[in-house]
């Protein structure tokens, strides 16, 4: 157990700090590509692969690794490219999105590299694959593209994107219409799944791409004078997110006593032991993992009816 916190204290000290660490990797060509070290459990030589029926196009197939099977998914191919030729020389990076444990094939890894999220980009319109970014970096005056590998699993894996019947009751919907939630997320996918889930709750959604965006947004509602807790049922905002994370942005709400009040949840892709220290250090007020529709709707009628009897206590 020491061992374990020793580890959640040293990664916890980028919190706050708008930090973060990169594995960057190359495809087919010399483009350089980066991912979160957060969502990273491994990097391992190509294993054999098990071709199974049925199996995505991008899915190159299954690998037993540590006891389990894992899909191994060409990332240059699910990206618009060709499948990697070589799988002798090719690399597979093991990660965890939304607690799925799953290989990306990459032709070779290169180093990792520690960064602040303000320099991390939104891409450029016209980029390569900007189907595929969320974001674009340098590193040693070369460009580091970011790939966007929710909307990739949503295609890979799609995911229940529907709120089950008995969630939400008629008095519910009746009394989210007044309401308004501030959602922010940098993947175009994780944005609209989580503003149609949010929509059929029945509350008004106002959706940003990134940390910065929504604290200048956050700020020139106050400096308008409006109560900003009032104003907002609650902010839902992913963690990693170019230009601000997430863990910065509720940092940066918390020390404003102008909108220090807002609830805050805070909802990722990232899973493990670190993300419970990371949001009770920047005082977000919850965590929910990626991509729970019923949980998600659950959380924001919980936060109504608190509201609901705060007001009429």
């Amino acid at each position: 157990m020491a061992g374990v916190m020793d580890s959640v204290n040293q990664r916890t000290q980028l919190v706050g700090q708008n930090r973060l660490e990169l594995l960057l990797f190359r495809l087919a060509g010399n483009q350089l590509y980066g991912i979160n070290v957060f969502k990273v459990k491994e990097v391992l030589q190509c294993p054999k692969l098990t071709l199974l029926p049925k199996l995505n196009p991008v899915v190159r197939g299954v690998a037993h690794i540590r006891g389990g099977t894992l899909p191994i998914i060409d990332l240059n191919k699910a990206t618009g490219g060709p499948g990697l030729s070589d799988l002798s020389t090719a690399f597979v990076i093991i990660t965890e999105y939304n607690y799925r444990v799953q290989g990306f094939l990459v032709r070779s890894v290169e180093r990792i590299v520690n960064m602040n999220w303000s320099e991390i980009h939104p891409p450029p319109r016209g980029t390569g694959r900007d189907h595929y970014l969320t974001a674009v970096t340098r590193v040693d005056d070369k460009t580091v593209e970011i790939i966007d590998v929710e909307k990739i699993l949503a295609e890979v894996v799609p995911t229940v994107e529907n709120i089950s019947a008995g969630v939400i009751d008629a008095q519910t919907q009746a009394e989210a219409v007044s309401r308004k939630v501030l959602i922010v997320d940098d993947s175009t996918v994780a944005r609209k799944q989580v503003a149609r889930c949010l929509q059929e709750v029945g509350v008004e959604i106002v959706a940003l791409n990134d940390g910065r965006q929504a604290l200048d947004w956050l700020r020139e509602l106050a400096e308008r004078g409006e109560d900003v807790s009032k104003h907002l049922l609650m902010m839902v905002s992913d963690i990693e997110m170019p230009e601000m994370d997430g863990y910065t942005l509720t940092a940066e709400v918390r020390n404003d006593p102008r909108m220090s009040k807002l609830h805050i949840m805070l909802h990722t892709s990232l899973s493990g032991v670190f993300n419970q220290a990371m949001v009770k250090k920047v005082g977000a007020d919850e965590f929910l993992a990626k991509f729970k529709p019923d949980e998600l709707a659950k959380r924001v009628i919980d936060r109504l009816h608190a509201q609901r009897d705060a007001a009429g206590a």
